[in-house]
């Protein structure tokens, strides 16, 4: 894991965020890169003083958030860029590939009854990288315990649970599997990946409607320091591609939520 991107949004927790995605780049020796966005008005009419008013606010934006952050010796390079967040995120990832994204659950969301934000739902929905969904306030330290829920145990690409092995390399965390099966599942998809044997600590297997339902039935009982589902269109954030957002009252956990890209 060597490229780690926060885009940051403007609510109070981008400091935190940041600084949560520094404190893992440190740990894993990995670069830092942050931006965040700016839309320019139309220029017709005389609007251009006021569109670098508009450019200087995000600089500034930046200046303000990259401020209050420990670096920690950890590369971090930051930059205002002009455009939409799903398009910059597409535009970088050809240049630099992203190994990792870092985000806020809501980004510039302030509603207390949203969990995944209008921003950060549209980015797990829209785009293929990995993402690590940190909650607010939260401090990082390495995890021990990862509980990976899935109901197709089908993993075509290695590539897919890279994060997963970066995690269980570099901070010994113990994989455990929660095999879910519900009305949907094939007999295919029971038959688990060798890639994603190899990577366990633990197997279960549990009956429900949803996946979302057996992790609600294990997950207290696992306790685990990240959860991790698998980004797919009918898997665990199936509401997701209903909508760009996920109510608390639907999903919600404390702790950090991994994300896998399907790739």
């Amino acid at each position: 894991m060597k490229n780690i991107l926060v885009p940051i949004g403007s609510n109070d927790n981008a400091v935190g965020n940041l600084q949560y995605a520094i404190d893992l780049a440190h740990e894993m020796d990995a670069y830092v890169y942050v931006f965040s966005v700016f839309k320019e008005l139309s220029k017709v009419g005389g609007l251009a003083k006021v569109n670098a008013i508009i450019k200087e606010d995000c600089e500034n934006r930046l200046l303000e958030v990259l401020g209050q952050v420990d670096k920690k010796d950890v590369t971090v390079i930051d930059h205002p860029v002009k455009g939409g967040v799903l398009e910059t995120v597409a535009r970088f990832n050809k240049h630099v590939p992203i190994d990792l994204m870092v985000l806020s659950p809501r980004s510039n969301s302030i509603r207390e009854e949203v969990y995944l934000g209008k921003t950060t739902g549209k980015l797990v929905k829209n785009t293929n990288i990995p993402v690590l969904v940190v909650p607010e306030g939260a401090v990082f330290k390495g995890p021990k315990s990862i509980l990976m829920a899935f109901k197709n145990g089908s993993f075509k690409e290695k590539s897919i649970l890279e994060p997963l092995k970066q995690f269980s390399i570099h901070f010994g965390a113990e994989i455990q599997l929660l095999h879910v099966t519900t009305p949907e599942t094939t007999e295919e998809m029971k038959r688990v990946s060798k890639k994603l044997q190899r990577l366990q600590s633990s197997y279960m297997e549990s009956e429900n409607a949803t996946t979302f339902q057996g992790v609600l039935e294990h997950f207290q009982s696992h306790n685990p320091d990240i959860l991790c589902v698998v980004r797919r269109e009918r898997g665990f954030f199936k509401k997701l591609w209903e909508k760009n957002v996920v109510l608390k009252k639907e999903f919600y956990t404390s702790k950090p939520l991994l994300i896998l890209s399907t790739q």
